[in-house]
């Protein structure tokens, strides 16, 4: 078997992969960008490991001896399913190997923001702190989570790690499904226009899909509380970045916390990039999944998905 992993690097370089030679004979790329590289690289392939490659009609036409393509990610929206399907090509991805760190970081985005942290990081190292007369400051106010509502948009496996957080918290916890198929009965289930009404954090944790898209809105974002502080976790375009913007600049929510952005990396004409004050936004750079421990997770099991297919069997397989 010919395998090709055409984006090493979106697993790190710190994190091996060797394992991979194991199965066959590895050809590796640190990136591949273009439709071009994608048609060269794969068209001798028999498995594909990609993460964002476009994986397509235009892109596997010359390559027929490709049977399984497996993802170093659990979405897979890079891949057109329905001609996988048609060509008989089966798409693993990898599954639950970073809720714990998504979980984590959606905390730290809502703690930093809610208690102000940055303010207060660069108040005492502006010599702020060392030049006043009394032994605290708190100029800006900052809030308990104990009490708050959190709510969650997309009740996966995610969406239930961070449940059990915030109810460790203090937190009423509420969820709402993007769907409408979530069979989750341990928290109270609220339509979009009560689950905006009511959060105190709101945090999104949903598959992107024609559903999901633009959930979060210049219409939802003024149905949300003033004092409401939004994290987006789960992919850039959940979330109206512009909306976004103009509702931050006019205080109709108090904060936002985003670990991904519309077009990544974040783009200079997104209105995003030009609001600097951070005791009300973070951004981080699509990082939440990537802790050495998920990385290494996310490596071992797209190498079981591929030692399982080699033996007969289907594991995580998505399509049909």
């Amino acid at each position: 078997m010919k395998i090709v992993i055409l984006e090493r690097n979106s697993v790190g370089t710190d994190v091996s992969v060797d394992c991979m030679g194991q199965l066959g004979q590895v050809a590796v790329y640190d990136n591949t960008v273009t439709l071009e590289e994608v048609r060269e690289r794969v068209k001798d392939a028999d498995i594909v490991i990609a993460n964002k490659s476009p994986l397509n009609r235009e892109t596997l036409a010359d390559a027929p001896n490709v049977k399984l393509i497996c993802e170093f990610a659990t979405g897979f929206d890079n891949c057109d399913l329905d001609y996988c399907c048609g060509r008989g090509i089966k798409v693993a991805n990898v599954r639950d190997y970073c809720t714990a760190m998504v979980a984590q970081h959606t905390f730290t985005l809502a703690l930093a923001l809610s208690q102000k942290l940055f303010h207060y990081d660069h108040y005492v190292k502006s010599g702020a702190y060392s030049a006043q007369a009394r032994f605290s400051n708190f100029d800006l106010p900052f809030c308990e989570l104990e009490g708050k509502t959190w709510g969650i948009a997309g009740m996966g496996n995610i969406g239930r790690r961070v449940a059990k957080t915030a109810e460790a918290f203090g937190c009423r916890v509420v969820f709402h499904s993007v769907t409408g198929k979530s069979d989750c009965t341990e928290y109270p289930r609220l339509d979009k226009d009560t689950l905006l009404a009511e959060s105190d954090f709101l945090s999104l944790h949903c598959p992107l899909s024609d559903l999901s898209r633009n959930f979060i809105d210049g219409e939802a974002l003024r149905k949300m509380k003033r004092t409401a502080v939004l994290i987006n976790v789960a992919r850039g375009p959940v979330v109206d970045n512009a909306a976004l913007y103009r509702a931050l600049e006019a205080g109709e929510i108090a904060a936002a916390g985003l670990d991904v952005v519309e077009k990544e990396p974040l783009s200079p004409d997104n209105p995003l990039s030009r609001f600097r004050d951070s005791s009300r936004l973070i951004i981080t750079p699509h990082l939440a999944w990537a802790s050495v421990e998920a990385r290494r997770r996310c490596v071992e099991e797209a190498y079981r998905n591929i030692a399982a297919f080699l033996q007969g069997e289907d594991r995580n397989i998505v399509n049909p």
